[in-house]
């Protein structure tokens, strides 16, 4: 299966959060159902898993930006937030 690394990292931390090992979550994923492939499988539960954990506190305290509710969403682009912390 070829994922980028951000993707490999998430799944890494799914598992953590979880207590399931790489192998594990992989074999429920695929038993979830999804239409496509394994690749596509797991992108798509790495993509519900964390939106389904993101709010609007997590939203602000990860420097995103404003709330949906706000405007604009986004401040600065995200490969700038790793390398400067998040906005004030």
């Amino acid at each position: 299966m070829r994922l980028e690394p951000e993707l490999w990292d998430a799944l890494q931390e799914i598992c953590q959060r979880e207590g399931l090992s790489l192998g594990e979550l992989v074999r429920r994923i695929e038993q979830s159902g999804h239409p496509g492939g394994r690749t596509s499988a797991v992108r798509v539960h790495l993509l519900r898993y964390f939106r389904e954990a993101a709010t609007d506190e997590g939203h602000r305290a990860a420097g995103h930006g404003h709330t949906m509710r706000g405007s604009p969403v986004w401040t600065r682009p995200a490969g700038e937030m790793a390398a400067n912390g998040p906005l004030p």
